[in-house]
């Protein structure tokens, strides 16, 4: 597990221009910690601004903010490295000036962009990158929506080719979810699956609602039969991009995790006289699947939330932490409300569940809730938190403690 206490060496993103500062990515290079999000000005711990523009690195021991500062006139949503080389994935059209949609490939300590990557991407946006055998794994709302690129050159190796069509529709049958998208992948600590997330109804020609898990072979990826049924059904909220919003996998590989967004299941609560969930629909909640079970007919659990987005999970072995605009955990009956029956618990903005039970485990920080944090990201050295919030902690008083954007939690 790691401290309620966060780090008093962390950097701040502070709003400015009208916007509301958030980190919605992370991904380190030594000691160097790069973050990414919408923001125009951070600050150190000593309190001294810097202008930055969506992107900026930082030492991650001391908190001292880096020379590197490239200009993208768009969110940074992904980051990933290769030790020579930064990945920048996102909402933007340029960085520096140069014209690239949606990903770029930069010099880690000047911020220059590296001219011969050119993926080719015309319209869309990239929402999550990382490299895998020597490919670059790029999901997001472009053509193809899944992609693996040659991390030198930017082009299509082939080796994922996954027709993926079609947008969810809400309760009412309208399509209002926008556009067909992967919106997050994992990849298996073994590197043997990876399970995608986001908009779709159809992949290769096969029924897969907001998810699918795709097998990774060395010489092409391929459609795994894993299939979830219930995810064909919408969740009570009438607009929902992308339900279910963000999958991590367990360190070992044996399981992995979703979280949603979506209001309530509409489909009424069944409970045990344990007053466990029964219900299968993932909706405002986190839900744990075995990765060898083919063909779940429900997850291992679902902890729901009562009604408040999640947006982020990571699960580190001890503890699947999970962020977004939440107010309780263990709340099967809530409807913005504190529901029960059972243990209902206080956890706003961030919480930890039991991996095992799927109940909510005694850690809680607390934070602000904003629209909610986008992103965890776990090292051996603790968790860090990207959000748009303002506070996280408390010192030892019960004052709220300062962390615009990122706060990081050392391993205990």
């Amino acid at each position: 597990m790691v401290s309620q206490k966060p780090s008093g060496k962390t950097p701040q993103v502070i709003d400015s221009r009208g916007i509301n500062a958030a980190v919605d990515s992370f991904t380190q290079l030594g000691p160097k910690m790069y973050a990414g999000g919408t923001f125009y000005k951070v600050q150190d711990h000593n309190q001294n601004a810097f202008a930055r523009r969506n992107l900026f690195s930082f030492n991650a021991h001391t908190g001292d903010v880096k020379n590197f500062a490239p200009r993208v006139n768009g969110s940074v949503e992904a980051l990933a490295t290769d030790g020579t080389s930064l990945y920048v994935g996102g909402n933007f059209t340029r960085i520096n000036g140069v014209r690239r949609q949606g990903l770029a490939k930069l010099n880690p300590v000047t911020g220059a962009v590296r001219r011969h990557f050119r993926p080719g991407f015309q319209t869309g946006q990239v929402s999550d990158i990382q490299l895998f055998h020597g490919r670059l794994i790029v999901a997001g709302s472009f053509g193809k929506q899944l992609v693996a690129l040659n991390p030198r050159t930017g082009a299509n190796t082939g080796y994922v080719r996954m027709h993926i069509s079609g947008r969810v529709t809400n309760r009412f049958g309208n399509a209002n979810s926008g556009p067909t998208e992967v919106s997050r992948f994992a990849i298996s600590p073994g590197g043997y699956r990876m399970v995608a997330i986001g908009n779709f109804t159809s992949v290769n020609g096969h029924t897969r609602y907001r998810a699918f898990i795709v097998d990774l072979p060395e010489r092409g990826a391929k459609l795994d039969p894993w299939y979830y049924p219930a995810l064909r059904h919408a969740c009570a909220g009438v607009r929902i991009p992308d339900q279910l919003r963000d999958v991590d996998f367990s360190p070992q590989g044996g399981y992995f995790v979703v979280v949603a967004t979506g209001f309530v299941p509409q489909r009424k609560y069944r409970l045990t006289s344990s007053g466990a969930p029964r219900n299968t629909d993932i909706c405002d909640a986190a839900a744990r699947f075995n990765t060898m079970v083919a063909s779940p007919k429900k997850p291992v659990w679902v902890n729901y939330t009562g009604g408040d987005s999640l947006y982020s999970v990571s699960a580190t072995g001890p503890a699947v932490y999970v962020q977004g605009h939440e107010r309780w955990l263990n709340n099967p009956k809530g409807v913005n409300s504190w529901g029960g029956p059972g243990p209902v618990v206080y956890r706003p903005g961030i919480g930890a569940i039991n991996p095992t039970t799927g109940r909510a485990l005694a850690w809680n920080p607390t934070k602000s809730r904003g629209i909610g944090g986008k992103v965890l990201y776990a090292t051996t050295t603790g968790l860090w938190v990207g959000s748009d919030g303002r506070y996280f902690g408390k010192d030892s008083s019960g004052q709220f403690l300062v962390h615009d954007g990122i706060a990081f939690c050392p391993v205990n």
